[in-house]
């Protein structure tokens, strides 16, 4: 958990940045992933010199040459002057060109930082903010991953570039209800900063923290585990930090257009797949992967993706992904047939209805959680459905904490394994219920909850006349009264 000492010192950088003429948000986390970066290998040549000194072996696979060790943090920080700092880092063969060059062709660091661009405008600025991270201290996983989270949360300002985040608690609950295991390939076809695996990471360590142990588990882990898509290379550069930061020390992300006809090799490759698609987009059909296509012919972002989604899981495979309302009841022919292939030939297990201000301050969009399973022969049943009134924040644009969350009771039901049992007695009056796979089909495959949500009407009394023009005399007795005596004053 980030402390407020901590938040105040990362403050202290953002305003930094933004002082010595940086203020996009994107750019601010871009640069500062840099020198994230630059840190990082430092600390990673440092323990293996100190397993190497401990051992009395030669160092394995030293991150920085005997040529380069004065492109370390350590060194270079302790530069008197900011322009020799400066001049370290912008000289060809500097700090960083070595970060965009260094390792192998393969390596993680060389993939992400190919076409990095350093902008620090100024010595003063580089110095200062080089001497502000070294002074925070990330001595260890959860809190480095916590200050690149906390960094990534304003994103919040960046509304305005399409940039947006996904609410971590509202992450932590679809993970919890796909329950990720260590013999999954997890995947997130638009990924953003990764904050869908980086939870589904989290996730696992939580749950099997002895098999993590096992060396081919752990290599697994590491290596091939985690997958993610994503077209924006600030944002595959901030991702992959983020992954990093959080003990992923080679995440798979690739730079490719994930509903285009380039990315042919999606196909059943997942076993569970977390997602937040970009919604309200509309592409040109012949720039769309075929495949898709002939599960959902639409130009339309949010069912193209879901189509996305059913051509990229394994049989069996489970998938959370969050769509706008919309999806749930449009009319048109490409919306049916979606709602239709996900019901009829899959199984859809829930529908959890979330209100509108959950993406404030970015947008005021009302969205939907859809739960369901690849089946390839349907197996829809009943679908659980349920009205998300709260998730324990305002539903304004602060977002402050408050004390309503029907988070823990969606995990409840959904978690209890069997949610006929939980929800069989249940009213279309309450928050959940169960409605049969023959109602929705008779609804024309319509997934909204008011299609089926029953509302109670309760009868309201109201005073007869007589009691009314009774009281309304009373009042004008009262003001008659004051008004006499208010004249009395004046006399």
């Amino acid at each position: 958990m980030i402390t407020g000492e901590l938040k105040s010192q990362i403050d202290k950088v953002w305003n930094a940045f933004w002082t010595g003429g940086i203020s996009n948000p994107l750019t601010v986390i871009e640069q500062m992933t840099y020198l994230l970066f630059i840190k990082r290998l430092d600390e990673i040549h440092t323990t293996r010199e100190q397993k190497a000194s401990f051992t009395g072996k030669p160092i394995e696979e030293p991150v920085f040459p005997e040529s380069k060790h004065h492109l370390r943090w350590s060194r270079f920080k302790e530069l008197g002057s900011p322009d020799e700092m400066y001049k370290l880092f912008t000289q060809p063969d500097g700090v960083f060109d070595f970060l965009k060059s260094m390792g192998k062709e393969d390596s993680t660091f060389t993939k992400y930082m190919k076409n990095a661009s350093f902008i620090i405008p100024t010595p003063r600025l580089l110095s200062q903010v080089v001497d502000m991270l070294d002074k925070i201290q990330m001595d260890d996983r959860d809190t480095k991953g916590d200050v690149y989270e906390y960094l990534l949360s304003k994103i919040a300002t960046a509304g305005q570039n399409g940039q947006f985040r996904t609410p971590r608690h509202i992450i932590k609950m679809m993970v919890e209800m796909v329950k990720p295991t260590i013999e999954d390939i997890i995947c997130d076809p638009s990924a953003g900063t990764c904050g869908f695996l980086v939870a589904a990471s989290e996730y696992i360590r939580a749950h099997y923290p002895q098999e993590l142990f096992k060396e081919a588990i752990k290599k697994r882990f590491q290596n091939t585990m985690f997958m993610g898509m994503e077209f924006d290379p600030t944002m595959i550069r901030i991702g992959a930090m983020n992954m990093i930061l959080h003990g992923i020390e080679n995440p798979q992300l690739i730079d490719v257009d994930s509903l285009s006809e380039s990315n042919t090799e999606f196909s059943e490759k997942a076993n569970v797949i977390l997602a937040n698609p970009p919604f309200k987009g509309s592409l040109d059909r012949d720039a769309v992967d075929t495949e898709i296509l002939k599960t959902v012919n639409s130009a339309k972002t949010e069912l193209l993706f879901l189509g996305l989604i059913l051509k990229g899981l394994k049989s069996g495979g489970r998938c959370a992904v969050i769509v706008p309302d919309g999806v749930l009841f449009g009319s048109s022919k490409a919306h049916k047939q979606i709602r239709k292939e996900i019901i009829e030939n899959h199984k859809l297990n829930a529908v959890i209805s979330m209100p509108s201000g959950v993406f404030k301050p970015y947008a005021g969009v009302s969205t939907a959680v859809l739960l369901f399973t690849k089946t390839n022969d349907g197996g829809t049943d009943h679908v659980l459905f349920y009205n998300m009134v709260a998730d324990g924040l305002s539903l304004d644009d602060k977002r402050s904490k408050i004390k309503d969350n029907d988070i823990p009771d969606i995990l409840e039901r959904w978690n209890g394994g069997h949610p006929e049992v939980l929800e069989g007695d249940r009213k279309r009056t309450d928050k959940s219920f169960l409605v049969p796979f023959e109602e929705i089909k008779e609804n024309d495959w319509d997934l909204s909850i008011n299609r089926y949500k029953e509302i109670e009407y309760k009868e309201i009394e109201y005073a007869s006349p007589a009691e009314i023009i009774q009281e309304i005399e009373a009042l004008d007795k009262e003001r008659n009264e004051a008004l006499g005596e208010l004249k009395g004053m004046l006399e």
